[in-house]
């Protein structure tokens, strides 16, 4: 059998179409490992952006990369009590020729730690990666409670190390690799060969959208005619009860303490309804016309006696 096996990979990989399929497979495993199919989550962000933010951390993201911009520093936001060291090291190959900080709240201060992702090649860049480390991360701590300004104070000095030398000049650039672009042409090409089904599949799936939001609009507008009508009944029970809700004796009190208590049990019923319920909209604006008109006759009634007041 294993004699048999051979024959038959020998013969596929001998051939021009077993040649093609074997540069096609080191292809794709090229572009799989370059494209960090083995990365965990901090590098696989960090690879196309300058700010990590771990789950359950407060920070607003976008904000956070228009302040660091293009320098070459990446920033890793985590929570209380990980690892950093750990955090950081994930971004060997991910953040290559950048500093890397990671910072997580300890307290009323930051526990940082960072890294330097530059190529070192003697002493000299060693001594300087040092610097680097210790010095990205000065004067945080009076920003525990602002990462955002925290963040700024950061940038300040990575500027100042640029300054002093330490730091190399230059802009971070995100440059995708040749298996990366080799995969963007052949799903370009996938688009283009599916381009005339997913026209016509979105134009159908257009007129179906089309007539659901046709639909939800008008659920909208009753459930908003609803809405409106039992405030009005509201704010006339409110009138009602400034001249009847105190008043003892009136002939009219009764039929108000009445009406109020339809109007609280049919606010239950009207807080509860599904806009989507026409036929159960339809049949509380009726009731609350109903009421309202009660209110109307009502407030146009005889009024409280004198000797009442």
């Amino acid at each position: 059998m294993t004699a048999t096996l051979r024959r038959l990979l020998g013969g596929l990989f001998g051939s021009t179409f077993g040649g093609a399929v074997l540069v096609t497979l080191v292809l794709a495993g090229w572009a799989l490992w370059s494209g960090g199919v083995l990365d965990g989550p901090i590098a696989r962000q960090v690879r196309a952006s300058s700010v990590y933010v771990a789950p359950g951390v407060d920070l607003d993201r976008p904000a956070a990369e228009r302040i660091i911009g293009n320098r070459r520093l990446v920033v890793l936001l985590m929570a209380p009590g990980d690892d950093l060291r750990a955090a950081c090291k994930q971004t060997e190959r991910a953040a290559s020729g950048t500093l890397v900080l990671v910072v997580s709240r300890a307290g009323q201060e930051w526990d940082t730690y960072g890294c330097s992702r530059f190529p070192q090649r003697d002493n000299r860049d060693f001594g300087r990666a040092v610097v680097m480390e210790t010095t990205i991360s000065r004067g945080i701590d009076a920003f525990v409670d602002q990462p955002l300004e925290a963040l700024k104070v950061v940038t300040l000095n990575y500027d100042l190390l640029v300054r002093a030398g330490t730091v190399p000049d230059g802009a971070r650039t995100i440059s995708p690799s040749l298996p990366r672009y080799l995969l963007a042409g052949a799903a370009a090409g996938g688009v283009v060969a599916g381009a005339a089904g997913l026209w016509l599949i979105g134009r159908r799936a257009g007129r179906l959208a089309h007539a659901r939001q046709a639909r939800r609009a008008g659920y909208a507008d009753g459930r908003a005619a609803l809405t409106a009508a039992t405030a009005a009944l509201a704010q006339q029970i409110v009138d009602l009860d400034q001249r009847f809700g105190g008043r003892l004796g009136t002939k009219a009190q009764p039929a108000y303490l009445r009406l109020a208590s339809d109007y609280t049990r049919l606010l239950d019923e009207v807080t509860a309804v599904r806009a989507d319920d026409e036929s159960a909209v339809r049949r509380l604006h009726e009731q609350v016309d109903a009421l309202s008109r009660q209110a109307s006759r009502l407030a146009d009634g005889p009024g409280v006696p004198s000797k009442a007041l």
